[in-house]
């Protein structure tokens, strides 16, 4: 997996210094420059990008977002996701008794992800569709000293005489969100308040069960666990300057081809940062 990372982040990293040069030229017609009191961390690509201001000893550049409609591709590094993750089953989000071997620690389990590259369409100032891509990881901390078996026909675990420190069971996928975007105009700071919602799809990269006791150390084992091959929801993220909150909700099962975990679905929330 980590190749298939490096892979995606080089070729889109080529991709972008192209698609930048282009961008660089349109911005240097559109874009008002104010000159403000601060320094400030920049999140994103081109027109899109966001700021973090630090402190404001001196004077510094701030781009308002006052763009012509028309197309955008590039590199990126936005919609940093930092949140939790809880499982519903069927409905409730106590887990029926067939699924009580995944009973997690809420506040360990955790979804974290990232965009790296994005392909959009600005229709004027404060609207904008694009379609990114980018990785997310779904990370549950599992109560149990249990182990999680590999290549089973379905999802199946063994009961271990063992006390795990860690009992981590996760997956990776590469995740596709087409979003809309609505963005007020730029305060004198130069920063927006953003709506942004959509579809979001997924491929299966990874699963993973990964241990840690006195017994074994430390233990990773990779399959892909029965998690669904491809996964499709929604999401909603709100916020201000570089920072909001997210949420995500799968529509399908968390698990295919286990017919015990039949209606289970995976539903996240957390901060984010980057447009």
């Amino acid at each position: 997996m980590k190749r298939l990372i490096f892979t995606t982040i080089l070729c889109a990293a080529v991709t972008g210094v192209f698609a930048q040069n282009n961008a660089d030229t349109t911005k240097a017609a559109t874009d008002t420059i104010k000159h403000k009191k601060g320094h400030s961390l920049k999140f994103g690509y081109g027109e899109d990008a966001s700021y973090v201001n630090i402190n404001k000893p001196q004077d510094t550049t701030i781009h308002e977002h006052k763009k012509a409609p028309g197309f955008s591709f590039g590199l990126t590094f936005s919609r940093l996701d930092l949140g939790l993750t809880t499982l519903i089953d069927n409905g409730s989000f106590t887990l029926s008794p067939q699924n009580q071997f995944l009973r997690y620690r809420s506040w360990k389990s955790s979804n974290n992800g990232f965009d790296v590259i994005q392909f959009g369409y600005r229709f004027n100032s404060t609207f904008k569709i694009y379609l990114s891509g980018g990785f997310d990881w779904t990370l549950l901390r599992l109560r149990d000293n249990i182990t999680i078996l590999p290549n089973q026909p379905v999802l199946t675990y063994r009961q271990d005489n063992i006390d795990y420190s860690k009992n981590r069971f996760s997956a990776s996928y590469l995740r596709i969100p087409l979003s809309f975007d609505f963005r007020t105009k730029a305060d004198a700071d130069g920063n927006s308040a953003h709506f942004v919602f959509g579809p979001d799809g997924g491929f299966l990269l990874n699963g993973r069960v990964k241990q840690i006791s006195q017994e074994n150390g430390k233990q990773k084992f990779d399959d892909n666990y029965h998690f669904a091959t491809f996964r499709y929801g929604a999401f909603v993220r709100v916020g201000y300057g570089a920072w909001g909150i997210f949420a995500k909700y799968y529509f399908n099962d968390m698990f295919e081809n286990s017919p015990a975990q039949k209606g289970l679905k995976n539903f996240s929330f957390g901060i984010t940062l980057g447009w």
